[in-house]
């Protein structure tokens, strides 16, 4: 793969990234702007979020299937209309309609690093995986940035539309600048099954190789665990900053998220190390690192300029480890079944983001019932039960062809 390739698979992977999160930067325009209550209007936000996830169950297996190319650019366009639907909407009822398209069809990145995956050299997968994540990283952090500023100044529908103008022109360059690759599966020559068939074999297939692999299963328990532990932080830390230690506003959230700017130069390094050394060692490491972040974060309970350098020191090492340690999963999925890459993503994703959703969930409760630190403990239960695995569990060093 040249560098040009890399930069612009991360490119891209970073504007379907974004599009999840600029909306969530605007919805209080959308409420004032098409007259509706702010929760009703974080229907959108909510939306978009079921949609991506949707795709990734019913979408992102069909790159074991079809040719990454047409399916990329397909992909892009689709999304590209769905934002220009959002963006010319009247009404807010259109507007979730159009969201839930633009969450199902977004989900670019998620095929995009499969077909990384075969395409680079087995020796330098780890680094264009690590590639990969810093644009996903960037689109994450600066998509709220774009869509607040934008709207601040031509309207919620600029971010839309501004949107599906970049999404379309990507399509039309993923077009012509990306190999046309071959899917990783067929059909049998000799006995086709009836495509309906044939498509829900497809859609079943994550959930197979969850039994037949112990090392999918093993990324899955670690990449949940991290995740789930990185969103209770994020979720919680708002309410701490909002309430009565800090009494600061919810910019103040947006502006401790910039800082995890610095895991976009983190995560390549990761993936050279990967490379160099196998995925346990990154893991392992990984989890350490998150253990530290949990230690550290629990002084944000003292308030003041002491709290706040602890939860910025904190929450810049879980987003470190949390990154790292998903390079390291994504390389170690995708070494097991080469046919079969998109798949395996489909279910390493999806264990990962109920992790996450769990996360969420747990870390709320956990602060409201008992405060800061018990969010912090609950970080650390999450990386400790994922490090015993990785210091007591059996590792194949092998994988398993396709």
């Amino acid at each position: 793969m040249s560098r040009r390739l890399v930069l612009l698979l991360a490119v891209t992977s970073g504007v379907a990234v974004g599009n999840l999160y600029f909306p969530q930067a605007i919805a209080p325009l959308i409420a004032s702007g098409l007259d509706v209550p702010p929760d009703r209007a974080s229907l959108v936000v909510t939306v978009v979020q079921l949609g991506y996830t949707a795709g990734m169950v019913l979408l992102v297996p069909l790159g074991d299937r079809l040719r990454h190319r047409p399916l990329l650019a397909a992909l892009l366009c689709l999304t590209g209309l769905a934002l220009l639907g959002a963006g010319c909407a009247p009404a807010l009822t259109p507007l979730v309609a159009a969201s839930a398209l633009i969450g199902l069809t977004t989900v670019a990145a998620q095929i995009i690093g499969p077909l990384a995956a075969g395409l680079a050299a087995p020796g330098h997968r780890g680094a264009v995986i690590g590639t990969l994540m810093s644009g996903s990283t960037g689109g994450m952090l600066l998509a709220r940035t774009f869509g607040g500023t934008l709207g601040e100044w031509l309207g919620w529908r600029a971010p839309y539309l501004v949107a599906a103008a970049v999404a379309l022109i990507l399509a039309a360059v993923i077009a012509h600048a990306v190999p046309d690759t071959t899917p990783g599966t067929r059909p049998s020559n000799s006995a086709p099954a009836a495509p309906l068939r044939s498509y829900g074999a497809l859609l079943t297939a994550p959930l197979r190789l969850l039994r037949a692999e112990p090392d999918l299963r093993r990324s899955c328990l670690y990449q949940a665990a991290v995740f789930g532990g990185f969103c209770a932080a994020w979720t919680s830390l708002a309410l701490l900053l909002t309430g009565p230690v800090y009494r600061l506003g919810a910019e103040a959230v947006g502006l401790l998220a910039l800082v995890g700017a610095v895991t976009m130069l983190c995560t390549p390094v990761a993936g050279r190390l990967v490379d160099r050394h196998g995925p346990d060692p990154v893991n392992l490491v990984s989890l350490l690192g998150v253990l530290a972040s949990a230690a550290v974060l629990t002084a944000g309970a003292l308030g003041g300029v002491a709290g706040l350098a602890a939860l910025t020191a904190g929450t810049l090492l879980l987003d470190v480890a949390m990154q790292c340690g998903m390079v390291a999963n994504q390389a170690r999925v995708y070494a097991l079944r080469p046919g079969a890459r998109s798949r395996l993503n489909t279910a390493y994703m999806t264990c990962a983001y109920l992790g996450g959703t769990a996360g969420s969930w747990l870390g709320v409760r956990a602060h409201a019932a008992f405060g800061w630190p018990a969010v912090c403990a609950l970080i650390a239960l999450l990386a400790a039960a994922a490090l015993g695995r990785a210091l007591t569990g059996p590792r194949r060093r092998t994988a398993r062809p396709s």
